[in-house]
């Protein structure tokens, strides 16, 4: 399934003030066996214009086959579609310091600004399961006192966070309830190795979980 060209425009147009680049359309079947909800493309992304197909997407691969699944069967996003990033200084191996952009975290207002893009995935996206890829993806749908640290792991059943319309700037809880699995970001393991147990734990935890959904 992908998203109306006339929503990714709303996209483009809602993250133009703020410094990020390119846009990484969702993919994946419209029935997949669970949807995974990202934090924001990275370099590797907006130039080949795959979801978690960078370093981070390579270990995601890796957990999903721990967990019984492959990228055809599941359907990948995240809450931010651009790559926001920051300039900083970089030595060359000549000693020359140049400048480049980087990865960072995206802000609220970013996360806002392609809001309605992750709304219309969720209502037409058929998942019966969502599971949230670190602390963005997470306090997205649950809300922002969501931690990433303390609810790793467990089948959660509730509403989701939702613009009332495109124009708002505050969201509210669905009607309907959704069953989200909050896990640490792939890339976590980059700058923690001790998070990758408990990674391996939960991704067994949801290979159970896709198991009993699919009965």
């Amino acid at each position: 399934m992908q998203i109306p060209e006339s929503l990714a425009e709303l996209g483009r147009k809602r993250i133009a003030p703020f410094p990020a680049e390119g846009f990484v359309y969702g993919g994946g079947p419209k029935r997949p066996k669970l949807m995974l909800v990202g934090e924001a493309p990275g370099e590797t992304e907006i130039h080949n214009g795959i979801p978690f197909s960078g370093r981070a997407g390579e270990q995601l691969m890796g957990f999903l086959e721990r967990a019984g699944l492959t990228r055809e069967e599941v359907y990948i996003t995240s809450a931010v579609r651009s790559r926001p990033y920051q300039w900083k200084n970089k030595r060359t191996r000549q000693g020359e310091v140049v400048k480049r952009k980087y990865n960072r975290t995206p802000t609220a207002k970013e996360v806002l600004a392609h809001a309605p893009i992750l709304d219309y995935e969720i209502e037409h996206v058929e998942a019966p399961l969502i599971v949230t890829l670190g602390n963005i993806g997470l306090k997205r749908l649950a809300g922002p006192k969501a931690k990433i640290t303390d609810m790793h792991g467990q089948l959660l059943n509730q509403p989701v966070q939702r613009l009332k319309d495109e124009t708002s700037t505050f969201y509210e809880w669905t009607e309907k309830n959704y069953q989200i699995f909050p896990t640490f970001h792939p890339a976590s393991i980059f700058y923690n190795r001790s998070l990758l147990e408990l990674i391996h734990e939960d991704f067994d935890r949801l290979k159970e979980i896709v198991h009993q959904l699919s009965k």
